[in-house]
């Protein structure tokens, strides 16, 4: 318990110490706590050493903010949204993983490795992309809509890509690995059970708790229900994230949302800032030691093709020409998702531990590269007489 409060204490100061400084910077808040956790993490002050299960409590930053999102999603606002997700998702995911994979291919890498990372790699962060989108009040512009609706994909492309791992890897066709149509039934079982059984679970248990007037129990069934459902999609293998915006989007239509949505606000913001803080921590600078030119290479040929796949697919995304530059370097970083990807790959035996290390880390750089570019951009987007946004964006800001 004391060595628990000191590290909470720790991320504390670390992100008090940092984020402001990086603010101030220019660089923004995401690259002030993955500052901090390099700083505080295994490889420079050793202050706070169990990396993995920081990273994975931190995830519930991410599943909350999903769960917010969904929040302000109606039915029939995702079926609007529904070229953005599955027309745009489905193209950028595509383009950004084939090039990935022939790039792979190229440099001699076996072709199980080289599907893998490109699918892993074709991943953008969530919680990177829509806190930077939020942050802006981006969301509700072309360029925001087009941005969440590829990430909502790519969390959907969540059962096709696990499912697809033990069948690359050598121990492949043996009874031990469920087959791929098994897993997308059990997901696609789990999904409806949740929607159904959920509107009834709602319709009963929410006047209940509006009756007894504690505003605490509501708080408490807002994360007893994101977290719940979130561990029942990720038990058939979807992302938590998928099932916390699941969560939201049956909450949407509640006279409650507001309520629960004002409980969870808290709570969202400073697991979001725990996960960027855990990020900067996982970098493993022996490796970056060990092969720097390889690890730095893979990194700008990563940032850059997604950079330039994105920019050639925005025009197509109805991103306005002014923010494309923008949209392009937003979802150029390699994603959270890609972590798990890469975990299942390694019990799969499609890639070994130190490949698995080697890509973690250029996620994680690649992350540390976002707001260092975005801030580029912006400069010389002002320096060219366009700051990057549309006038009726700007207005809105």
């Amino acid at each position: 318990m004391t060595k628990m409060l000191i590290d909470v204490v720790i991320f504390l100061i670390a992100a008090l110490i940092a984020v402001p400084i990086a603010t101030r910077l220019g660089f923004g808040a995401v690259l002030g706590y993955l500052v901090a956790g390099i700083v505080i993490g295994p490889w420079v002050l050793g202050l706070v050493t169990d990396v993995d299960a920081i990273l994975h409590f931190s995830e519930l930053g991410i599943v909350l903010m999903m769960f917010v999102i969904g929040l302000e999603m109606r039915v029939e606002l995702l079926w609007a949204m529904r070229r953005s997700i599955f027309g745009y998702g489905a193209m950028q995911m595509a383009l950004c993983a084939a090039v990935l994979t022939a790039t792979f291919l190229i440099f001699g890498t076996p072709w199980r490795i080289a599907l893998t990372g490109g699918l892993a790699l074709a991943l953008s962060s969530t919680a990177m992309v829509i806190g930077e989108l939020q942050q802006r009040k981006l969301m509700d512009t072309p360029t925001g809509r087009a941005g969440f609706g590829i990430l909502l994909f790519q969390d959907m492309a969540a059962i096709p890509l696990i499912a697809l791992l033990p069948l690359l890897g050598p121990a492949a066709g043996t009874a031990a690995a469920e087959p791929g149509w098994l897993v997308a039934t059990k997901a696609i079982a789990m999904l409806v059970i949740v929607l159904v059984v959920g509107r009834y679970v709602l319709k009963a248990v929410l006047p209940l708790i509006s009756r007894t007037g504690v505003r605490e129990i509501f708080t408490a069934f807002a994360l007893l229900w994101v977290i719940g459902i979130a561990l029942l999609m990720e038990s058939v293998h979807l992302s938590m994230s998928m099932g916390a915006f699941v969560a939201g989007v049956m909450l949407a239509d509640s006279e409650f949302r507001h309520e629960i949505e004002v409980d969870i606000a808290p709570f969202k913001g400073l697991l979001l800032g725990l996960f960027f803080i855990a990020v900067g921590m996982s970098i493993d600078f022996g490796v970056l030691a060990s092969e720097p030119v390889r690890v730095v290479g893979l990194v700008v040929v990563l940032v850059a093709i997604k950079t330039i796949a994105q920019w050639f697919l925005a025009k197509r995304f109805d991103v306005p020409s002014s923010q494309r530059g923008y949209f392009a370097i937003l979802l150029s970083q390699g994603g959270e998702f890609a972590f798990v990807v890469l975990a299942a790959s390694l019990a799969a035996r499609v890639v070994d531990q130190r490949l698995s290390s080697l890509v973690t880390l250029v996620v994680a750089l690649s992350m540390v590269s976002t707001p260092l570019l975005l801030l580029l951009q912006r400069r010389f987007s002002r320096l060219g007489g366009d700051d990057g946004l549309d006038a009726a964006t700007e207005r809105k800001i």
